[in-house]
């Protein structure tokens, strides 16, 4: 069950499970990063040639071969020493990427102040608290009409712990079963350490509703002007009501906005 979310924090605890991470989704991310995630990202971020690209929370920068390949350039942060670590044996020195707080880029920052055309949150925002400092960390690292991208599983569909597939016999069809929404809630995720030894904890995750996001950009100085909403890909065995459910309800959220002064 998860709780209601309290004061200021910021999570390190993703390089105790930083192995298993890498295990999973490897220095390009997992299968749903390659063919939904990624793609939705770059979409909305239209780089061009020579811009420059900050990624939040980037993990081991599964972002990075796309950025490059559109002839931008890519740094990114992250609160893992080992995950930027094997992120940088496998892209090498084409990208940037430093261990940083998300939640204090301003303070003692590798990077200058309004120094990128783009930043990103790729599947990061959801496991970063508090969210306005976040925010507030994209906003100093972007340059006056720079644009921000946020991609995330959905809120309203997606809430771990509270969220799942039902079926409804008599009617033949999957439903989508939401059991909270509205209240914020601190989720703990992947586990780590041993029984009775110090050093034992979860991951995090932090459930917002939709409208906390909204209203966290607008009181950042952010302008949104793109929203795609992201189901993911039915598989051809499934039956016709899977696919369908499957369709209709999204797997992830795109948010574009933009610094407005």
């Amino acid at each position: 069950m998860g709780r209601k979310t309290k004061g200021p924090s910021s999570s390190r605890s993703w390089d105790a499970v930083a192995n298993w991470y890498i295990g999973w989704a490897g220095a390009e991310g997992s299968r749903h990063h390659r063919e939904l995630a990624i793609p939705a990202a770059m979409r909305l971020l239209a780089l061009r040639p020579g811009e420059r690209l900050l990624d939040i929370g980037c993990g081991a920068g599964a972002l990075a071969p796309s950025v490059l390949a559109a002839g931008a350039r890519y740094s990114g942060i992250d609160n893992s020493p080992k995950l930027i670590a094997h992120g940088r044996r496998h892209h090498g020195s084409e990208v940037r990427l430093v261990v940083a707080d998300a939640t204090k880029l301003a303070s003692g920052s590798a990077f200058r102040r309004e120094e990128f055309d783009a930043v990103s949150f790729l599947l990061s925002l959801q496991d970063i608290n508090p969210l306005e400092a976040a925010l507030a960390s994209a906003r100093w690292a972007l340059r006056r009409g720079g644009r921000l991208v946020i991609l995330m599983t959905h809120p309203c569909f997606r809430i771990p712990r509270q969220s799942g597939w039902g079926w409804d016999e008599a009617r033949g069809l999957r439903y989508r079963r939401i059991d909270r929404y509205l209240t914020p809630l601190d989720i703990p995720m992947q586990e780590y350490g041993r029984k009775g030894r110090r050093g034992r904890g979860t991951t995090r995750s932090y459930h917002r509703p939709l409208q906390s996001y909204v209203s966290a950009l607008a009181a950042a100085g952010f302008v949104v002007d793109a929203l795609n909403e992201i189901p993911a890909p039915a598989l051809p065995e499934e039956t016709r009501a899977l696919r369908l459910s499957s369709e209709e309800f999204p797997l992830f959220l795109a948010v574009r906005a933009m610094k407005s002064c």
